[in-house]
């Protein structure tokens, strides 16, 4: 038979018409994949017992537990940015992936063998704790994707990656119930806690297989990086004082920084939505689940279907602004109807897009920055600004209920930030390809005629 009709060859070209992936870029990929699976059901297994947990004390006191959230994740910036200036890069990752699973060990020592001193307390500091887990493993994981692959190939690639953490997000809560009858609710802790173990170890791959920044695509800061044994060194509030000083860090803070307003009045409609329809709390984990898993399977079919071949076909502007406007089209839509099926559907694609094709997109944003600002600058970026957002979301949206706005108040308020923050995302999409181009164009300037391939692929 001749080779070119061969099943062999057409597997490759497969892949890539479907995620435009190359054969050299299969093991990363999959290494990257599993590795935000790992991250996603750690994460997923614990967020329905999350969000029950904070509203045992009433909705209102998840506004206070979100500025708890704010205040945490800001005094642990320069404690993560002091780790990643004295340590290496598995280091400080394992150390962050290690002081989270001892926290798991302690909260499962907590629930087992001290339940009587678990109480409407002990559930806030678990909220608070979660939410700043979340934010600071997931910060990490695209943190180390953002310097391990170019800005090409964070366009092509990010997508298919984040497969994995979508599937993952889909195992979570299958998990949890599939787990947390025969082994108990603190065993679950234990469970996230050996994922967390083996997202660990798909880091420590991933550094292995995947090779280090080069060529045109990488920054002057990233190129030539010397090896894992180089330490980022800098200082611990690097980040901070890099998002102040770089407009292109700015705006993208500016964008999560409003993602998060509208994202938060969408989170507290919910809440008192679900609050109405149900009175205790494994009732309400169990429509917060069903929410979750019909809202992970909604962006798994995007992931599948539209989000690398958008990303790549009209930009990363027109990708971040896919967001702000189907977000405003929704809340219209609930003022409108106000259901609770209009809800469902508000949140569902508002995450669906968020995680789908927005995630994505604004990651590969970091593809173009120096080393140190991929962690410090992101770090704060992600963690604090995120709940800063949350912040200001929970007390807008609290200050127009007591003003009896309700739903048509957070409409005035969600189109015209829709507006700015679509205007925001196309801008931040041309910065980007101009901090592309930039280091082609300096690349091709200094090579020698007739060697430039050779130079810049080597």
């Amino acid at each position: 038979m001749h080779p070119d009709t061969t099943p062999a060859p057409r597997r490759p070209r497969l892949l890539q018409s479907l995620f435009s992936l190359r054969r050299e870029e299969i093991g990363p990929v999959l290494i990257a994949a599993a590795f935000f699976f790992c991250v996603l059901t750690a994460l997923m297994l614990l967020r329905p017992a999350r969000d029950a947990l904070g509203m045992e004390r009433g909705i209102e006191s998840i506004r206070w537990l979100f500025i708890g959230t704010a205040v945490v994740t800001l005094a642990v910036n320069p404690l993560f940015g002091w780790l990643v200036s004295r340590l290496k890069r598995l280091q400080f990752i394992g150390a962050t992936y290690g002081f989270f699973v001892l926290s798991l060990a302690g909260f499962w020592a907590l629930l087992t063998f001290a339940p009587d001193a678990v109480g409407q307390r002990s559930g806030q500091v678990f909220f608070v704790w979660f939410s700043v887990f979340n934010l600071f493993v997931t910060m990490v994981f695209w943190a180390l994707l953002a310097d391990r692959f170019t800005s090409d190939q964070g366009k092509r690639l990010f997508a298919p990656i984040s497969v994995g953490g979508t599937l993952g997000a889909i195992v979570g809560p299958w998990l949890t119930s599939q787990l947390a009858e025969p082994l108990g609710t603190p065993s679950l802790l234990l469970v996230a806690g050996g994922f967390l173990l083996l997202a660990l170890a798909m880091a420590w791959l991933l550094v292995r297989v995947a090779p280090d920044r080069a060529g045109p695509d990488a920054p002057a800061a990233a190129a030539g990086f010397a090896g894992e044994a180089e330490r980022i060194g800098g200082s611990a509030w690097a980040g901070l004082r890099a998002v102040f000083r770089s407009p292109y860090l700015a705006g993208i803070a500016g964008y999560i920084l409003l993602m998060t307003v509208v994202a938060t009045f969408v989170y507290f409609t919910r809440l008192q939505m679900v609050a109405a329809v149900a009175d205790d709390m494994d009732a309400r984990a169990a429509i917060f689940g069903n929410i979750d898993m019909w809202t992970q399977i909604a962006v798994l079919a995007l992931q599948l279907t539209l989000t690398g071949k958008i990303i790549q076909r009209f930009g990363l502007g027109v990708a971040l602004a896919i967001l702000p406007v189907a977000t405003a089209l929704g809340f219209v839509g609930l003022a409108v109807y106000g259901s609770f099926v209009v809800l469902i559907l508000l949140e569902a694609t508002n995450r669906a897009v968020q995680r789908g094709i927005t995630r994505p997109a604004r990651e590969a944003l970091f593809t173009v920055v120096g080393r140190e600002d991929k962690y410090k600058a992101k770090a704060f970026v992600d963690t604090f600004v995120y709940r800063t957002g949350d912040v200001v979301g929970a007390q807008t949206e609290g200050a127009l209920g007591r003003l009896g706005l309700a739903m048509g108040g957070l409409v005035g308020v969600v189109v015209p930030l829709a507006l700015v923050w679509a205007a925001l995302a196309l801008w931040l999409g041309r910065a980007q390809a101009r901090r592309v181009a930039q280091p082609r164009a300096s690349a091709a300037a200094s090579a020698p005629s007739g060697g430039a391939r050779d130079d810049l692929s080597s």
